[in-house]
């Protein structure tokens, strides 16, 4: 059966960027980022979590940062040039990016938003990240993910 291509696949092909399409059951509710990497069967430090939050200013920010870390919100307002950062509800991430928790993908949100990748990534080829979809991953060359979403690389977990 094909693979449904998703939003971020799409972008990607449009670009030439190449990926590899992972995915993994997930009827048995278990999609946080570590359950995903046991999954499919890759060290938890080159999968990669989407995180979405909004500063001061009611300005959004994405950080894609290794699944088993925590992002340190203080770090994170001072490369996003804000006093202070929060976490948006869960409940809102449609709302602002039009994916869903499990399923946010870095690449093709809703708009455009000033992103920044964890730079533990510039010690890796290649990441994994979401393809936008709850069930399916993108492997994709690190340097190739920061152009297409034009992210910068900088230290922003605890």
């Amino acid at each position: 059966m094909a693979q449904a291509k998703t939003n971020a696949m799409r972008i990607l092909d449009q670009k030439n960027i190449d990926y590899e399409i992972i995915t993994y059951d997930s009827s048995d509710g278990s999609i946080d980022g570590i359950s995903v990497a046991q999954k499919i069967k890759k060290d938890p430090s080159c999968v990669y979590k989407t995180l979405v939050v909004q500063g001061n200013s009611k300005n959004i920010y994405v950080f894609v940062i290794p699944v088993m870390e925590e992002l340190d919100l203080k770090k994170g307002a001072k490369v996003a040039g804000e006093k202070k950062i929060e976490m948006i509800p869960v409940k809102d991430i449609q709302k602002w990016t039009g994916y869903i928790r499990g399923g946010c993908s870095p690449i093709g949100m809703k708009k455009s938003y000033k992103t920044f990748i964890d730079s533990s990534a510039s010690n890796i080829e290649k990441i994994v990240v979401s393809a936008g979809k709850i069930g399916t991953q993108i492997e994709i060359n690190v340097n190739n993910l920061s152009k297409v979403i034009d992210a910068s690389l900088e230290d922003v977990i605890k």
